[in-house]
């Protein structure tokens, strides 16, 4: 499996990104999806996560209203939509993924997930 991220980049505080994260894998696997971050100096933090079939997501508390999960498995690609944006969301954005035989489970943990992209910069300024 592999996790291609793109999408990241600069804006100011208050402004939108939205984080596209492209599969390659066998079709007949089944992938549980996330994202995760890490500023620097700090340790990896889960950011959202979103089951196979994509009726389950998961949010940190801080960016719950603001990010929004979402899938689209015609396209294996998973997004997340990031608006009112803040300098603290500032750091590397990974995409993650774990073979899965849940259609509605959504795994949130670090150690859950086996494959991961090569991160993506995304810096907030004030």
């Amino acid at each position: 499996v592999q996790l291609v991220e793109s999408g990241g980049g600069l804006v100011q505080a208050g402004g939108s990104l939205r984080l596209s994260c492209a599969a390659s894998a066998p079709t007949f696997i089944s992938l549980a999806m996330a994202w995760f971050r890490q500023a620097p100096g700090k340790e990896r933090e889960s950011v959202a996560a979103i089951s196979w079939s994509g009726v389950s997501t998961y949010y940190a508390d801080s960016v719950k209203g603001r990010f929004t999960i979402s899938r689209d498995n015609a396209k294996d690609t998973v997004y997340l939509q990031m608006n009112s944006l803040k300098p603290e969301d500032t750091a590397v954005y990974y995409c993650a993924a774990a073979i899965t035989y849940s259609s509605a489970g959504v795994r949130t943990l670090l150690r859950d997930y086996e494959y991961w992209g090569q991160g993506i910069q995304v810096t907030v300024s004030s």
